[in-house]
């Protein structure tokens, strides 16, 4: 097929694909669409585009058994469509559908990432690979969460960045910093794709500075967030005192600890399974000579090894593109599809059953509308 043909598919694809997984919900089953505006951390973005962080306000309003300290927790990046959108729409439909206009977002840009720079074999089955794998992606993309967002900000930075506009892959890596606060480490790649640069072929000081500066919008953007803390909240670290939120420890590897919360039971065998495909996930696109995929994946792969969180495959979402560029050749094949294949109910029933039981207490709707 040409391009614009596949980019249809594709949108088509991506908006079924969402509604198939709301289809059980929409006719009422499993508490019917008031499940999936339940979901976490959907009705906690709603609050911060209601209330921006007022104390006041989230207080005398909402009823989430959370410290009032914790919603800077939640950039104001995914909010800030919310509101934008509840000029028409109730918040909660504001919030589906603002993670739903990303998502389609998100994998045209894939799709034109691959396309653009020769990624993949079939980039239009790839992309079609990267709406329902892995299925923590499915069902982020279709609750309020601010991962689409965040995942169309960085593959446009990327994209940009690749095709040497550096201007403007600051200021979508400046949207995807103020979507999520891993955005830094987009950041942090681009300064070590330039070092790497540097030694390799030679560039010279004054173009390495040139290239930069436009990459500092990144980093002002989150100066820009802490600032509008301390306007809304009177604290400019109130992100880094919201409580129990803060999850990168050291040493590496404390998913594994006994002592720490958000880890749950002692069943955590996939995680292994998870850093095994991230670090294949760095290896193989140096292999494959993409240094700069390889310089993203690599930094936001180390900082994975310092997360002690059970939702890893949360927190690895980032990774998922560059893995899927990673291993285009297996995922080509025709082993792979039948495989594929079979496992799609599985993911399927995965993502009901988490959407399912991954819900806030919500008694009063009225001033989430």
């Amino acid at each position: 097929m040409k391009p614009k043909n596949d980019l249809l598919v594709l949108v088509f694809a991506a908006i079924f694909a969402t509604f198939i997984l709301w289809l059980p919900y929409i006719l009422g089953l499993n508490g019917g669409m008031l499940t999936v505006f339940k979901n976490y951390d959907g009705p906690n973005y709603i609050i911060v585009a209601k209330s921006w962080y007022d104390k006041i306000s989230i207080a005398h309003n909402f009823s989430l058994p959370v410290p009032i300290e914790y919603y800077p927790a939640h950039l104001p990046g995914y909010p800030l469509f919310i509101a934008v959108l509840n000029l028409f729409l109730p918040g909660t439909w504001s919030m589906l559908v603002s993670t739903l206009i990303f998502n389609v977002l998100c994998v045209i840009t894939f799709y034109l990432f691959l396309l653009k720079f020769r990624l993949s074999e079939n980039p239009f089955w790839l992309s079609l690979v990267f709406l329902v794998i892995p299925a923590r992606w499915v069902v982020v993309k279709a609750v309020g969460s601010p991962e689409p967002l965040f995942l169309f900000a960085v593959l446009s930075s990327f994209y940009l960045f690749k095709e040497k506009r550096m201007w403007l892959a600051g200021i979508f890596g400046a949207l995807a910093q103020i979507t999520k606060s891993p955005g830094i480490l987009l950041f942090l790649s681009y300064l070590g794709y330039l070092g790497f640069l540097r030694l390799k072929k030679g560039i010279t000081i004054q173009k390495l500075i040139r290239d930069s500066i436009p990459l500092f919008l990144i980093p002002v953007s989150l100066l820009g967030i802490f600032f509008f803390y301390k306007i809304r909240t009177g604290d400019f670290l109130a992100y880094f005192h919201s409580g129990d939120n803060f999850h990168l420890v050291f040493p590496p590897f404390q998913s594994f600890s006994q002592n720490r919360s958000w880890l749950g039971d002692f069943w955590r065998e996939d995680m292994v399974w998870q850093y095994l495909l991230g670090a294949l996930t760095v290896v193989m696109l140096i292999k494959q000579k993409y240094y700069d995929l390889a310089s993203f994946a690599g930094t936001f792969f180390a900082a994975t090894l310092f997360v002690a969180h059970r939702d890893l495959a949360r927190y690895s979402l980032p990774l998922v593109p560059f893995s899927l560029i990673a291993f285009d050749k297996f995922i080509q094949k025709k082993e792979f599809k039948i495989a594929l294949l079979i496992i799609l109910p599985a993911i399927y029933l995965y993502a009901v059953n988490f959407i399912a039981g991954n819900i806030a207490p919500i008694a009063d709707w009225a001033p989430y509308l």
